[in-house]
C-alpha cells in the first residue's frame, strides 16, 4: 500500500502555526511595517522560522551567508540559532531594503551577529577570501543566479556545509508546464533543482514546510 504524506489541511496549518511557528512579535512587527513601506512581503513564512532554526543549530553552523535580505526577517531568524560569536552575511542590492533591514536588525539586538552587504551578490561571493569558509548558505532572491551562486560558493563549503533555497515548489508552479506566475523564475527553480539533485558532491531533498525549502548536504570535496 502506497502511503501519501497528509495534505495539509486548513486546520492543519492552523495547528503547526499555531505550535510551531517561529515568529513572534517582532519579527511580525516588521512584516507589517515594511508591508506599509511598499516592501513586498516575500520574505520565508512564518513555519519555515523554526524549521530553518532548527537545521541551523542541529547543524552547529557559526558562519552562514545569505542573498536577498529583503527587510532581514529571514537574517533575524538565521542569526538568532546562530552561537554567540557566529556571523551571518546578508547580500542585498536594493539600498532602500538593506536600510530598513539594518534597522530592524539593530532593533532585535542583533547588529554583532549580521553584516548587511549593500553590493551585488555575485560579486562579493566571487572576491570572498580563499580561506573564508560558509557552513550555510541561504538563497532567497533571484532564481536565475542560483547555479552561479552555488558554483562559487562550493569552494567555501566544507565537507558538511549546507545549501538551502527557498521557493523550491516555485510558488506552486513547480509542476506546471505553463506557470501563470513568474514563468522564467519557475523555469530557474526547475533547473536549479534538478542541478543540485544530480550533483555527486551533495545530498539534497526538499521539505514542504512553507513554498519548499531545498536543503543540500556536502557530502565530499
Amino acid at each position: 500500500m502506497t502511503i501519501k504524506a497528509t495534505a495539509l489541511r486548513d486546520d492543519i496549518f492552523e495547528y503547526l502555526v499555531e505550535n510551531f511557528s517561529g515568529e513572534d512579535e517582532l519579527l511580525a512587527q516588521f512584516k507589517n511595517e515594511a508591508e506599509e513601506l511598499g516592501i513586498p512581503i516575500i520574505s520565508i513564512s512564518q513555519e519555515q522560522v523554526r524549521f530553518l532554526q532548527f537545521i541551523i543549530k542541529a547543524s552547529k553552523v557559526k558562519n552562514a551567508i545569505e542573498v536577498g535580505t529583503l527587510f532581514g526577517y529571514s537574517a533575524i531568524t538565521i542569526a538568532r540559532a546562530l552561537p554567540e560569536d557566529g556571523k551571518l552575511i546578508s547580500l542585498e542590492i536594493e539600498p532602500f531594503r538593506a536600510e530598513i533591514a539594518r534597522k530592524n536588525i539593530e532593533k532585535a539586538g542583533l547588529s554583532h551577529k549580521i553584516d548587511v552587504v549593500e553590493q551585488k551578490a555575485i560579486d562579493y561571493i566571487s572576491n570572498l577570501p580563499e580561506d573564508y569558509q560558509v557552513d550555510f548558505v541561504f538563497l532567497d532572491a533571484d532564481k536565475n543566479n542560483y547555479y552561479k551562486y552555488v558554483k562559487l560558493l562550493d569552494n567555501h563549503i566544507p565537507v558538511g556545509g549546507i545549501i538551502s533555497a527557498d521557493n523550491a515548489f516555485a510558488f506552486g508552479f513547480i509542476t506546471s508546464s505553463a506557470p501563470e506566475r513568474k514563468p522564467e523564475d519557475v523555469k530557474s527553480i526547475k533547473s536549479f533543482n534538478d542541478y543540485m539533485n544530480k550533483w555527486d558532491k551533495y545530498f539534497t531533498t526538499i521539505s514542504p514546510v512553507g513554498d519548499g525549502v531545498l536543503l543540500s548536504l556536502k557530502i565530499k570535496n
